[in-house]
């Protein structure tokens, strides 16, 4: 068995454990001292402490908040194995830490994303508007090498926007799939049986096709999320609805396209990004920073993550176990 087999056995092996040693203690303080089990399982939670991007006065500060990957809520899996990755909750409660803290001024969103869950999108997007309005603190985006999708759907949220030329943007629309191996189950003799309590109860099944009815079902729900999209756009971007919907086909748009279409300001990189928002912000001399986590948890299984880069087997199997496996409505471009 090679490293890389020997990796991911141990990864599994350790989360098997610690959910097992979490249950039992969790029972047994319960049991004896329930502000002792609530005092214990706090460390657990996400706290942030700040690392600085670029000196300046601590009394005026740019946050820059970076999503990175799928937007996408897996619960506490991706806590303990990495902080590299797009953490839905971590996400949220950084957003209430800027809207918070008195000495940021402003805000950078880093967004390097193919998109996400269409719940998660949204709630992002809702947080971060009740920041501004709440706070009146401005919001500058960034787009890395992909802002796509969902990852555009929080964009929208910005006071102004900044890609590359290269940057893959646009992907406006949802979609849901799920797979079909009725014919190869048939081919080996594999029966799925089914016992529901109503016709639309296993709605996509992968044992079967698809009925018109059941089709008709879920194009409803993908066209009322569309809208939804559509909306956003409208209101962040400043633009009337019919444009919005000639572009919002699904397709991609690189950042020069993305310009001409409207859906980005400027071109411009992270530095830019920053240099602009001091700049007509009066933000001169502002401190950058970017928040990083205090969880006791985070170090130990950051070390671990970073020994299983992103090819290894060993993220591919954390991957999985922390995905929900039901198809769901995505304002996603790819993974």
């Amino acid at each position: 068995m090679n490293r890389k087999r020997w990796t991911a056995l141990a990864i599994a092996a350790a989360l098997f454990i610690i959910s097992v040693l979490v249950n039992a203690v969790g029972i047994l303080l319960s049991d004896k001292s329930e502000t002792w089990s609530k005092n214990w399982l706090s460390l657990m939670e996400d706290s942030f402490s700040e690392e600085v991007i670029e000196d300046g006065d601590p009394l005026k500060k740019i946050v820059v908040l970076e999503v990175n990957g799928v937007i996408e809520d897996t619960g506490e899996a991706e806590t303990f194995f990495s902080s590299s990755f797009y953490n839905h909750q971590a996400f949220l409660k950084m957003i209430k830490q800027v809207k918070e803290d008195d000495s940021v001024k402003a805000i950078v969103l880093r967004i390097n994303s193919p998109g996400g869950g269409v719940v998660e999108s949204a709630e992002v997007h809702n947080q971060l508007l009740k920041l501004k309005k709440e706070t009146k603190k401005p919001i500058y985006v960034s787009m890395g090498a992909m802002a796509a999708s969902g990852g555009y759907y929080i964009a929208t949220a910005g006071d102004k926007l900044f890609a590359s030329p290269e940057t893959i943007t646009g992907s406006i629309g949802v979609i849901m799939q799920s797979i079909n191996y009725e014919g190869l189950a048939k081919k080996y003799g594999v029966e799925l049986v089914t016992i529901k309590s109503g016709p639309y109860k296993d709605i996509m099944n992968p044992a079967r096709k698809m009925t018109d009815a059941e089709q008709e079902i879920l194009q409803r729900l993908i066209n009322q999320s569309y809208e939804g999209f559509v909306d956003v756009i409208v209101e962040g971007r400043k633009l009337s609805e019919e444009a919005v919907r000639k572009l919002a086909d699904g397709r991609i748009y690189n950042g020069r396209q993305a310009k001409a279409l409207q859906l980005i300001d400027e071109f411009g990189y992270l530095d830019d990004t920053i240099a602009a928002l001091k700049k007509e912000h009066r933000l001169s001399g502002a401190q950058v920073v970017k928040y990083v986590s205090d969880t006791p948890w985070s170090s130990l299984f950051g070390v671990i993550s970073n020994n299983a880069k992103p090819e290894t087997e060993a993220s591919e199997l954390i991957r999985l176990l922390s995905r929900p496996s039901s198809p769901r409505l995505m304002y996603l471009f790819s993974e």
